[in-house]
């Protein structure tokens, strides 16, 4: 359980400043309203939570080294299409999305990238300092599986 709290104590704040980051941005460089703002907020929300889990399944540093599976690969990529096309289609104007400007998918991947970035650096130092905790149970591990 410390461990798991260690996790979340470094892990949570990282996200959160680049919530609040998104917040800034939508607000004050795209002058968001409500519509705008929620539809952006759906798309941002839906692939951060998504494209982190490839940095944070694997201790390996950097993440990309450590293949994941295709089921997994496969399922991210359409979660990801998925919320990026939803505004522009009849169901997106059920929830009240609109369409969001070419501009913000721009933000959007550089924000993502920064976000990824951040995570895999603090990673790297998390498991230098914090490894100790996985090693006082034999073969334990997040996932309960032994890294590749």
């Amino acid at each position: 359980m410390d461990f798991i709290k260690k996790f979340i104590l470094l892990f949570g704040p990282i996200s959160s400043i680049f919530d609040f980051l998104t917040f800034f941005i939508l607000l004050f460089v795209f002058n968001a309203g409500a519509s705008l703002f929620q539809t952006a907020w759906f798309i941002e929300s839906i692939c951060t939570q998504t494209l982190v889990i490839f940095v944070i399944r694997t201790r390996v540093v950097p993440f990309y080294r450590s293949r994941p599976s295709n089921l997994l690969l496969g399922s991210t990529i359409l979660v990801v299409a998925f919320a990026c096309v939803l505004p522009f289609t009849i169901l997106g104007n059920i929830f009240g999305f609109v369409h969001p400007p070419l501009a913000f998918f721009a933000m959007l991947a550089g924000l993502l990238i920064c976000y990824l970035v951040t995570v895999e650096v603090a990673k790297g130092w998390f498991y230098r300092n914090y490894s100790s905790y996985l090693e006082q149970k034999p073969g334990a591990s997040l996932s309960g599986v032994p890294e590749t």
